[in-house]
C-alpha cells in the first residue's frame, strides 16, 4: 500500500528513542523526509544517520529549541507536512504525592511545549497539501491508571486542547489525532515495572505480551498518510485490548 508519504516532511519530537524513534523510522521508511529531536545529542546524531533523518538536538521544555528545530527542518526540507509531538511521561506517583512544583514541572513537559509548536508549526501546515498533527499520549488519557497521577491529569488535558484544536483546523484540511500506548517495551516500562511484567499484569492484557515500539509507530504513520485524510479528532488506542471501555 502506498501512503503517499514520499517527499512529505515530518517533525518528530523525543525521537533519539522509543515510541518517538519508532515513529520516524516508520515515517523515513515510507520515503518521507524526517527532521529527529531528542535531547541527547550523541542518539539524537547516531539514529538520525541511521534512518537517514535530519538530527536537531533539543529540550521540549526551553522554548527556543522548539524554534530551532522548526527553523532547522524548514531550511533543509522547505515546509512542514506532519508534526509528531512526543515527550516522554512525568515522574510516576500517586495523587498524594502531586505537589504545586510537580504540577507545574508536568504542565512545562506536557502542555505548554505542544501548544507553542502548534503555532509555529501552523503556518507550514496551512501551506501543506494535507497537513497532519499527531500526539503520543498515554492510555491515561482514556482511563486513569494507578501509579502515574500527573499523567492521569494531564493526558486527558492534551486530548482535550487536540479534539478541540481539530475542530478549528478542520476547515483547512488540518488533521489532528492522537495515539494513545498502553504497555509499550520502551525505557519508560522499565521505569514503571522494573522487574518486567509479571504474569497478573500480562493477563490483563488479550493478546498476552508488551507491544512493540513498531507498532505504535506504524499507526502514527498511518495516520500522517494521504491514507488517513478523513480521520481527525480521534484517540488511537494501542494497547493490546487492554483498555476495557466502549469509546
Amino acid at each position: 500500500m502506498d501512503l503517499g508519504l514520499k517527499g512529505r516532511t515530518a517533525l518528530v519530537f523525543g525521537a533519539s528513542a522509543g515510541l518517538g524513534l519508532a515513529s520516524a523510522r516508520a515515517l523515513a521508511a515510507e520515503g518521507a523526509n524526517v527532521t529527529i529531536v531528542g535531547r541527547r545529542r550523541d542518539l539524537v546524531e547516531r539514529e538520525a544517520e541511521r534512518i537517514g533523518a535530519l538530527g536537531v538536538r533539543g529540550d521540549v521544555t526551553v522554548p527556543r529549541d522548539l524554534e530551532r528545530a522548526v527553523e532547522q527542518t524548514v531550511s533543509a526540507f522547505g515546509g512542514i507536512d506532519v508534526l509528531v509531538w512526543n515527550s516522554g511521561g512525568p515522574p510516576p506517583g500517586k495523587a498524594l504525592d502531586v505537589t504545586p512544583e510537580s504540577l507545574e514541572q508536568a504542565v512545562d513537559l506536557l502542555v505548554q511545549p505542544l501548544v507553542r509548536l502548534v503555532h509555529l508549526c501552523l503556518p507550514h501546515l496551512a501551506a501543506s497539501e494535507a497537513g497532519r498533527i499527531i500526539a503520543i499520549t498515554s492510555i491515561a488519557s482514556k482511563e486513569p491508571v494507578a501509579h502515574i497521577a500527573l499523567s492521569n491529569a494531564f493526558r486527558p488535558s492534551v486530548a482535550g486542547y487536540l479534539k478541540t484544536l481539530a475542530g478549528e483546523l478542520g476547515p483547512q484540511g488540518i488533521t489532528v489525532n492522537c495515539v494513545a500506548p498502553g504497555r509499550i517495551a520502551t525505557a519508560r516500562l522499565d521505569h514503571l515495572y522494573p522487574d518486567g511484567p509479571s504474569d497478573a499484569d500480562l493477563a490483563d492484557i488479550p493478546l498476552r505480551r508488551w507491544g512493540e515500539p513498531r507498532e505504535l509507530g506504524d499507526v502514527v504513520c498511518f495516520l500522517a498518510s494521504a491514507r488517513a485524510s478523513y480521520l481527525s479528532g480521534q484517540t488511537f488506542v494501542v494497547d493490546g485490548g487492554l483498555q476495557r471501555s466502549l469509546f
